[in-house]
């Protein structure tokens, strides 16, 4: 899967621009502030229909415009596919070769799957228990649509839940029949997201330790799914999550809140026995991400028989050259990958078979070069 050509129309500083991709490798490179990193977060917002830096939708329009376009074309096993996301000031709409999808999860599930690391990707360690959630949350959503029916039908039975529990801690009338149905079905749901999660940190550890040490040559790096809901071992865990609700109860009337479940799980980064969020260098962190990231590829092939796109904001601006080496060398021929940078210098292009390079300015995008693996002698 690459994605051949990308259209947008009032997308953040691009009044307009057409640009076609290598299947392999594109740089993109300028000075700050010129829009190397919206590029990617219209291709992000086109396989996942929301932006990785959280902004609202009306604020990726163009000053003074009422309305985004982005589209784009994406080649998969030599078949063609034209996706597209249209917002304005009230609606979105999303299409496939024309068709308005009206559930968000079947375009995610139908579209491009992306892997994207930025800068900003260090609160996944650094940052709150929710950011790490969320993490989880986007990537199984791609990888699954059970996943985000299933969350989205969780979160909405947390929401009745907790209404009922602030009732409940204001003394209020309630239905206490229709309280144990909720809870047991919100046990159902947090199981089944328990288990996913899980599946997938365990997936991340086949291969995140062993890319963390050929980029660092450091060791033992692993990541842990923590919950204080579910017992691992337990042979019947759905009845201790009912008695575990039961003999809280009085505890979360207290808060008026549901103090157990998905919505309360974690992960925490290891090198060693040490917590990376603790006792991590800045370097550590962003190398974790990174391997966490690059760990996913293996993930996407397998479980959605194709290549995800790899997108990488200014991945390299703070490395030496061991390490954008040893970067580089994950970054395979069948996978389409996007770099930015602000100094083409910091990219060794001869590492790579196939590459087209662009220069952005104010918004304009323009190809400089295209190097395939027979020309480099001539660099």
């Amino acid at each position: 899967m690459y994605l051949e050509k990308l259209l947008l129309q009032n997308f953040r500083n691009y009044s307009s621009l057409n640009i076609k991709l290598n299947p392999h490798v594109n740089i993109i490179y300028g000075n700050n502030a010129q829009g190397k990193t919206n590029l990617l977060e219209s291709i992000y917002v086109l396989g996942l229909t929301k932006s990785h830096l959280l902004q609202l939708d009306n604020h990726l329009i163009t000053t003074g415009k009422e309305f985004y376009k982005i589209k784009g074309i994406v080649k998969k096993n030599k078949i063609k596919t034209t996706y597209e996301v249209n917002c304005n000031l009230n609606k979105k709409i999303l299409k496939i070769d024309g068709q308005e999808i009206k559930k968000i999860s079947d375009y995610i599930n139908n579209s491009l799957n992306i892997i994207i690391f930025y800068p900003e990707d260090l609160e996944i360690i650094k940052g709150s228990p929710n950011i790490r959630r969320n993490f989880l949350n986007l990537e199984l959503s791609q990888l699954s649509n059970n996943y985000l029916k299933i969350l989205n039908e969780f979160n909405k039975l947390l929401k009745i839940r907790n209404e009922y529990l602030k009732k409940m801690s204001k003394n209020q009338s309630y239905d206490k029949t229709y309280f144990n149905i909720i809870t047991n079905y919100f046990v159902d749901k947090s199981l089944i997201i328990y288990k996913m999660r899980k599946k997938f940190v365990e997936k991340l550890n086949e291969n995140c330790g062993k890319i963390f040490f050929e980029i660092t040559k450091l060791s033992d790096f692993h990541i842990e799914y923590i919950t204080n809901f579910i017992n691992e071992n337990s042979e019947n865990q759905k009845k201790e999550m009912l008695e575990k609700l039961d003999k809280n109860i009085e505890k979360e009337i207290k808060f008026g809140s549901t103090l157990y479940g998905p919505h309360r799980d974690e992960l925490e980064f290891f090198l060693s026995e040490n917590n990376l969020k603790i006792y991590g260098s800045q370097g550590q962190k962003r190398m974790a991400v990174l391997s966490t990231k690059l760990a996913e590829i293996d993930i996407f092939k397998k479980f959605k028989n194709t290549n995800p796109i790899l997108l990488l904001d200014d991945v390299f601006s703070e490395l030496d050259d061991i390490k954008k080496n040893n970067i580089i060398k994950y970054l395979a021929d069948d996978i389409q990958v996007i770099i930015t940078t602000t100094d083409l210098k910091k990219i060794n292009k001869k590492k790579f078979n196939s590459v087209n390079i662009f220069k952005i300015k104010n918004g304009e995008v323009i190809k400089t070069e295209e190097v395939e693996k027979d020309e480099r002698k001539s660099l």
